[in-house]
């Protein structure tokens, strides 16, 4: 089982979008998928539409097992976020708080072949969580020069985590997000991205999502790209991203 998390600290970057459309992907190529909502917003909870009196925040406080969470759906296994999230930091204030996933996520290692966690755009205790239970991250940025600046910090806190919770932990690479191969902007905003990729010893995925409002309709639909919108370009680009993470396995 592999366990990637989508994450950063900056909101806007298609972080849901892509957990979302990446999880989708792998379970239509017949990988058995768990998605994990970790973000109080519940913006991946409501694209799936599911109604459950289970939720993550229940797992996390030991209230259920991780199995009586998991909602059957279209796009694979799915937990649940809830607003009771918000809470979570003053609630989890025990030893060993920053496991709680991880060993959650321990007891149903045979039963998936991919975990994929949304997480929220802060580094409280939801997103070390995350990174101390995943095996690798993917950095979604939008194709601007803010949003590449926040990766410089997330890294800071990504080092963080690998000395004190996780030192295996990968970067699998940025995702160019809402990019323009048209604009002279995002050529050079991708230019400093491979500088940026570089120094933090990972890469630039070579697939680039691009801005299309098929996204935002999908989401009101609460549809997957692959199903509201196949054929156009921006599913396409996600298929490559996909493709790029199965190679990696090879």
């Amino acid at each position: 089982m592999k366990v990637i998390a989508v994450i950063n600290q900056k909101g806007g970057v298609g972080k849901t979008t892509t957990a979302y459309t990446v999880a989708t992907g792998l379970h239509l190529r017949g990988y058995k998928t768990l998605s994990i909502d970790l973000d109080q917003q519940e913006n991946f909870t409501f694209t799936i539409n599911v109604n459950a009196d289970k939720s993550i925040y229940d797992v996390l406080t030991g209230n259920v097992s991780i199995e009586s969470a998991v909602n059957k759906t279209d796009i694979g296994d799915v937990i649940i976020a809830d607003k009771s999230l918000a809470t979570i930091d003053t609630v989890l204030n025990t030893v060993g708080k920053e496991y709680r996933l991880k060993e959650a996520l321990d007891t149903i290692k045979d039963n998936y072949d991919y975990v994929i966690i949304d997480t929220p755009p802060a580094l409280g205790i939801l997103t070390v969580n995350a990174l101390a239970a995943c095996d690798s991250v993917i950095i979604p940025a939008q194709a601007d020069i803010y949003s590449l600046q926040g990766i410089k910090q997330l890294e800071e806190n990504i080092n963080v985590i690998r000395k004190y919770c996780n030192p295996n932990l990968k970067i699998e690479g940025i995702l160019l997000t809402r990019y323009s191969a048209r604009s002279i902007l995002s050529r050079e905003v991708t230019e400093m991205a491979q500088q940026l990729a570089e120094s933090m010893n990972t890469k630039v995925f070579e697939s680039k999502i691009r801005e299309a409002v098929c996204i935002k309709e999908s989401q009101i639909s609460q549809q997957s790209l692959f199903t509201y919108a196949p054929k156009a370009k921006v599913t396409e680009d996600y298929s490559k991203l996909i493709d790029e993470l199965l190679k990696e396995e090879k």
